[in-house]
């Protein structure tokens, strides 16, 4: 059976609404950062960079949680979760997903983990990066808003729901606890993260991770 390997809340979230959302038999399983299993031989035999998720069936071991999204799409095309291949929504997809993953994913791992940028013990400029990378992360949540507003749809990519669903949500959900504007204070994408709740896959993966509300 397929696995996925997880931890809650954490970059395993979009693989995992996305597993929901095709409706096919997995298994998840528990990488528990709390004592570091992320970096222990068994699971660097899988993920060498020592991250979360990984996604295996059968011989297949696949990390980057992008990457498992788009596996899990093009595995299961009956699902809708992609558009056409060669269509211009099918480039917006991938446009977004990579940003998402390449652009904005960056600056939230700045935010909540400043130090990794800074000579050790600087607590200073730790707390500069930190602000200076929610500035960042606010203009960013400003072009998303602005997308939903400029398009009007439903969805990431407007009518359709697509692998960017998830992964949006799932960053999203990390501004959670922002002081100043959360991903939920925009106008149009407050009432998208509200949508994207009420889809059964997203709400079990929550409840199934058993993640405290908010969820968003």
């Amino acid at each position: 059976m397929r696995q996925l390997h997880y931890f809650p809340g954490n970059a395993s979230l979009a693989p995992h609404i996305v597993l929901r959302e095709i409706g096919a038999p997995f298994e998840l399983v528990l990488v528990d950062r709390t004592r570091a299993a992320h970096k222990s031989p068994d699971y660097l035999r899988l993920n060498p960079n020592g991250l979360i998720p990984v996604f295996v069936d059968g011989d297949l071991v696949l990390y980057e949680s992008a990457a498992i999204c788009l596996h899990l799409a093009d595995s299961a095309a009956q699902a809708g979760l992609t558009p056409a291949v060669g269509s211009a929504a099918r480039a917006h997809c991938y446009k977004w997903l990579m940003w998402l993953t390449n652009t904005m994913q960056p600056a939230l791992l700045a935010y909540f983990y400043p130090e990794r940028w800074v000579e050790e013990g600087d607590v200073a400029a730790a707390d500069v990066v930190k602000k200076h990378a929610e500035a960042s992360i606010g203009a960013m949540l400003q072009q998303l808003d602005a997308e939903l507003a400029r398009h009007g749809g439903t969805w990431l990519l407007g009518g359709q729901y697509s692998v960017a669903d998830p992964f949006c949500l799932m960053l999203c959900r990390w501004t959670r606890g922002f002081a100043s504007r959360p991903a939920r204070g925009w106008q149009h994408l407050g009432p998208y993260l509200q949508r994207m709740l009420e889809r059964p896959a997203v709400r079990l993966a929550m409840v199934t991770e058993k993640l405290e509300a908010p969820w968003v």
